[in-house]
């Protein structure tokens, strides 16, 4: 029987860190490997090293197990990791391969260890006398417990606030001695509740409470039913051996695996996961442990459903299990079986603190249920249940189901439901880990008169009161000690809760509109927002979903909406992703950002399609909406657009008014011309400069003939050029944009000089000089105000997008080698030349070695033309041979990564294979490899945009 294949998010789940994965990623090539087969259910691979020798890898499937002859300390290495990648994702990988002598070997030595041992001798006597050892020590251990859990409220909880929390340690390690360690442990998490944090009297009653009710156990532990005793032994700290559990009667189902929740303890990594049984209803809780650097399990993958037999460790609510035998392989869980409503959910936990008061949480599977704006979830009928803290402002949530009702997996506790996964139209979707955010006000859970009598000491205040007060109900508690009270009252409490009222669901997210993005590009996606599964740092991976939103913008269609909060994120981050992002949000991300202040840009400055057309809007809707209103009217009827603007300007808000002026830009002509002279007298800067910037890039304007004015009395053809600067900086010269601060090392007239000729239309120069730019930039040279008219028509050249200006003004700086303009204006003219000049200067710069080459190509717009990429190959191959310095080869990789065309991919991997296989330098090797890679990443995420 063939084996089944695995997924890719099951080989992810493996990874012990992001850098494993993301090394496993640059070895995922069937490139990167000399050989690969599959023997039976072992995975096998020579993968290409830094050395001469390949890497040696083996990986058992049914373990999973794994071997690696590279020196990683890491299980599984990111050799093992790209060798099961490469399987998943279909790498070619053939069974029929004959395996080499060192994976046979391998299995062979698994084989043996694995072969069952003879028994020693059996010492029931021995091991009789161990065992009841063990059980006096663990006596003796509580009853001095016991003294101390009294001491404790006699004296009264008060004191803890200064003591902190070295009793509690103290008497932690007793118990450890005692061999109690499960005990142990609570007695010390009790220790970091003493006198910290809202309520903490309460919670450190309750918790000594709850250890007092287990001591009580211990002392009737002949006496209990069977199931409950195993339930005290296990709190305790007695073990139970993985044999005797496998031992007893198992469970056979299909266990719908509903999610995981990995908690990192210092010095284990543990991982809960929660099954259910289709058929049985029955709730199954799997442990797996890793020390640091170890990988967790990953063979139980949520939003999948195995057919399996589990057994459980005994208990009075037995959740703990162990998978005794899998049958076939896990499918997809598209709608889980056995989802309940809200007080069917309460019920089964009340039913399980009940038979366990001393659990603190137990799952839940709930059908039909849509967050509320304040933290809940509800169902159709209008009952609520809270979220817990760090969960109550559910985007993945709210983005994947859009406030329709799902079904969603949690852990329920006293703090609220711990969302674990939702199910929403056949797709199952993770939760997302806890975010920071406000502390929540914490209830008490105990009566008043309890806690009252426990901080003041029952030394000084004596409990004999046999009820007390939960709510309007009085609870019996009978002749018992004030803790024992506090152990009743505490499990009443939480057994009793029952959904709330009054929390209203959102409101539904309206319907899309456009069609899904590709399946195999909405992958990509989740990959690139996904810590460490794409090629290059931090910054690399923002370049890349850059070009990812770019290319999704112009294929059409709207991204996974569970994808919507690491975008929206992004788009708050990085301004430059905001218009592509709007594109293809949908209206899904509109709803979802009109929630959230931070995401309000989506809204504001990248409309969703759908915002209402009707005229009215310009009066009733949100910035956002009278803005893209305003720039449709403007596309079509620019002149309406602007009546429209000015029958509301006076009454606009200063921080919209910049942004509807910028709005003009869409069919901007002299129409305009007057309006944007009154913007110029505005009061909000943000208008002035916008309206100067629309003047100065319109030809004709009233600002264009003033400012002509001014630079052609300042220079002036007499047969030479003749300079006469403006003498002073005038309060009309400031309005029209001349600024007061002039450049390092320039002197005040010529600086005027400069922003007058900045401000003035070039093709007034051509026209008076009667000559090319060329020519006219030709005439400045030698002259004593060259640096100023140089400065002066550079920027003109800039703010008028004027490419012709730009190429005579950069060949006349770099021409006889001596550049004249600063560096800043200089690198601005850069982006105005045509591709191919840019290409041809960037490529001369990288044969001649020139120290700028790297700066031109950072300047390039999009994507290199072939003569320039294949200097960049010429030079990336002659470096990695000569060049002393790796950081440069490094430097020029990062950059053509990004920038050249993604078919290089193949001759870079080629050469990436011939340095490898020339030199063991990992540093000159590294850079190209990894360049490889991301040409390839590039390439296919293009062509799934297709």
């Amino acid at each position: 029987m063939p084996v089944e294949r695995w997924t890719a998010a099951q080989v992810t789940a493996l990874a012990p860190d992001a850098s494993s994965l993301k090394g496993a990623r640059g070895v995922s090539s069937a490139t990167k490997w000399q050989q690969t087969g599959l023997l039976g259910e072992t995975l096998w691979g020579l993968c290409r090293g830094s050395g001469r020798q390949p890497y040696q890898v083996c990986v058992d499937l049914a373990g999973p197990a794994y071997k690696c002859s590279c020196p990683s300390r890491k299980f599984p290495c990111k050799h093992a990791l790209g060798l099961l990648l490469l399987w998943a994702e279909g790498g070619g990988i053939e069974p029929a391969t004959p395996a080499p002598a060192f994976v046979t070997e391998w299995l062979a030595g698994r084989a043996a260890r694995a072969a069952p041992r003879q028994p020693g001798p059996v010492d029931p006597e021995g091991a009789r006398k161990r065992g009841q050892q063990r059980a006096e020590r663990v006596a003796a251990g509580m009853a001095e417990l016991r003294r101390w859990l009294d001491d404790q409220v006699q004296q009264g909880l008060a004191g803890a606030q200064q003591a902190g929390r070295q009793p509690y340690e103290t008497m932690a390690a007793r118990l450890v001695d005692a061999q109690a360690p499960t005990v142990a442990s609570a007695v010390r998490r009790l220790g970091g509740a003493a006198g910290i944090g809202p309520q903490w009297a309460d919670r450190l009653l309750g918790g000594l409470a709850m250890i007092r009710l287990l001591v009580a156990g211990h002392e009737r532990l002949d006496t209990l039913p069977p199931a409950l005793a195993a339930t005290v032994r296990s709190r305790i700290g007695f073990p139970v051996s993985q044999e005797d559990v496998l031992a007893t009667t198992p469970v056979r189902d299909r266990w719908q695996i509903l999610g995981q929740v990995d908690s990192d303890e210092g010095a284990i990594t543990t991982r809960r996961t929660w099954l259910l049984g289709a058929a049985t209803g029955r709730f199954a809780l799997v442990l797996s442990f890793a020390a640091p650097g170890q990988s967790l399990s990953a063979d139980l993958l949520p939003g999948s459903v195995i057919d399996a037999a589990l057994c459980f460790y005994p208990g009075a609510a037995p959740l703990r299990a162990l998978v005794r035998e899998q049958f076939g392989p896990p499918r997809p869980l598209t709608a889980p079986a056995g989802a309940v409503g809200l007080r069917a959910a309460l019920a089964g936990w009340a039913t399980t603190v009940a038979a366990e008061p001393w659990r603190s949480d137990a799952p839940m599977l709930i059908g039909g249920v849509a967050p509320s704006a304040d933290g809940f979830l509800t169902d159709a009928a209008g009952e609520s249940l809270p979220l817990a803290p760090g969960h109550q402002e559910p985007w993945w949530l709210l983005a994947a189901a859009g406030g329709a009702p799902a079904t969603v997996a949690g852990e329920w506790s006293p703090a609220g439901l711990r969302p674990l996964a939702a199910w929403i139209h056949g797709r199952h979707v993770s939760a997302t880990a806890p975010a920071p955010g406000p502390a929540t006000v914490r209830r008490p859970e105990l009566p008043a008169d309890l806690l009252a009598a426990a901080l003041v000491g029952t030394a000084r205040r004596p409990w004999a009161s046999p009820s007390v007060h939960i709510g309007d109900r009085a609870l019996h508690t009978g002749e018992s000690s004030l803790l024992e009270a506090a152990a009743t009252a505490l499990t009443y409490r939480r057994a009793g809760v029952t959904p709330e009222s009054g929390h209203a669901p959102v409101e539904p997210a309206p319907a899309e509109v456009d069609a899904p993005l590709p399946e195999a590009a909405a992958a990509r996606l989740i990959r690139l927002l996904t810590d460490g599964a794409a090629p290059g740092g931090a910054q690399q991976v923002q370049e890349l979903l850059a070009q990812w939103l770019a290319a999704a913008a112009a294929h059409g269609g709207h991204v996974p909406p569970e994808t919507l909060p690491a975008l929206l994120d992004a788009g708050r981050r990085n301004t430059a992703i905001r218009p592509a992002l709007g594109q293809v949000a949908g209206n899904r991300g509109a709803w979802l950002a009109g929630m959230r202040p931070d995401w309000r840009w989506l809204r504001d400055e990248a409309p969703a399609a759908g915002v209402p057309s009707d005229p009215e809007v310009w009066e009733t809707g949100t910035a956002g909406e009278r803005l893209a209103y305003l720039s449709r009217l403007r596309a079509t009827d620019p002149a309406a657009a602007l009546a429209l603007l000015r029958s509301t300007w006076p009454t606009e808000a200063p921080d919209d008014r910049a942004r509807f002026v910028a709005a003009l830009d869409t069919g901007l002509s002299l129409a305009d011309d007057a309006f944007l002279e009154q913007a110029l007298d505005d009061r909000r800067k943000e208008v002035r400069e916008t309206a100067l910037d629309l003047l100065q890039r319109l030809p004709g304007s009233a600002l264009a003939r003033r400012m002509s004015v001014r630079a052609h009395e300042a220079v002036r053809w007499q047969g030479r050029l003749v300079v006469t600067p403006p003498a002073e900086l005038t309060p009309e010269l400031r309005r029209d944009g001349v600024s007061a601060q002039p450049a390092r090392g320039t002197g005040v007239q010529a600086w005027l000089l400069e922003e007058v000729i900045a401000g003035t239309p070039l093709s007034t120069w051509t026209a008076a000089f009667d000559r090319s730019p060329a020519a006219v930039v030709a005439l400045a040279r030698g002259h004593d105000w060259e640096n100023p008219l140089l400065h002066g028509w550079a920027k003109a050249a800039i703010v008028q997008a004027e490419s012709e200006w730009a190429t005579a003004l950069v060949f006349n700086d770099t021409g006889d080698g001596a550049a004249k303009l600063r560096e800043a204006v200089r690198w601005d003219l850069h982006l105005l030349l045509p591709p191919a000049d840019l290409a041809r200067i960037a490529a001369d710069f990288l044969r001649r070695e020139d120290h700028l080459a790297h700066r031109l190509l950072a300047v390039h717009p999009g994507e290199w033309p072939e003569e320039l990429a294949v200097a960049v190959v010429e030079t990336i191959a002659h470096r990695a041979r000569t060049d002393k310095h790796s950081w440069q080869l490094a430097e020029l990789c990062r950059a053509a990564a990004l920038a050249m065309p993604p078919r290089y991919a193949v001759p870079v991997a080629r050469l990436a294979e011939e340095l490898d296989q020339q030199q063991g330098d990992v540093s000159r090797v590294r850079p190209v490899a990894d360049l490889a890679r991301t040409l390839d990443f590039r390439y296919e995420m293009l062509q799934e945009l297709r």
